[in-house]
């Protein structure tokens, strides 16, 4: 297992690497899991994982770089599918990303998670537990890093859990755990992109 980081944590994907015996790093996996709350009222959860590609401003250059499951493949970037229960072993979704694919001016890949008709179902983060992210060497399996959410979450229905960025040249980690009102459009919103 790689190293466990929590809310605020940050670290440089080369130091972890070398760390793990792995002298480059160029193709990751972002694994997602979670389950629901014995307690969560009977309605199921649909969970969808997403992808926001970020320039320097801070948005997405182009409704291209929003990759979910109706758009799986974005630049340097693969969403391998959505999975509608949590019901599996391990990852619920998994996102593969091809470091070297990133183009140039994509400073952050921001990975969320959203809950699907949350308003309509009434449901929230908080009756979501064990969820998680994960950093994986592709070429290896080897376990890079996780981090856990935790079930502080009362009320949101979206999860910012982790970032890719880039500094001075090298890609970095930064486990945010930020919660969010509004699901999926209020995110879309928040980096660019417009929702019908």
């Amino acid at each position: 297992m790689g190293v466990s980081l929590s809310k605020g944590g940050k670290v440089s994907l080369a130091k972890v690497a070398a760390d793990a015996g792995i002298s480059s790093l160029k193709r990751v996996l972002v694994g997602l899991g979670w389950s629901a709350n014995r307690f969560d009222g009977g309605a199921d959860f649909d969970l969808d994982a997403s992808v926001f590609l970020l320039g320097a401003n801070g948005k997405c250059r182009t409704d291209k770089d929003f990759i979910f499951y109706s758009n799986l493949i974005g630049p340097g970037i693969q969403h391998m599918g959505d999975e509608r229960t949590g019901a599996s072993e391990g990852d619920d979704e998994q996102i593969k990303v091809s470091l070297d694919d990133i183009p140039a001016d994509i400073e952050r890949i921001v990975f969320a998670v959203t809950i699907d008709k949350a308003d309509e179902r009434n449901q929230n983060f908080g009756q979501v537990e064990q969820s998680y992210i994960r950093l994986v060497d592709e070429d290896t399996g080897v376990e890079l890093l996780r981090c856990d959410l935790g079930e502080d979450f009362s009320i949101e229905t979206a999860v910012v859990f982790s970032e890719l960025y880039r500094h001075n040249g090298e890609w970095k980690w930064n486990s945010i755990l930020s919660g969010y009102s509004g699901g999926l459009a209020a995110l879309c919103e928040s980096y660019g992109i417009e929702v019908a």
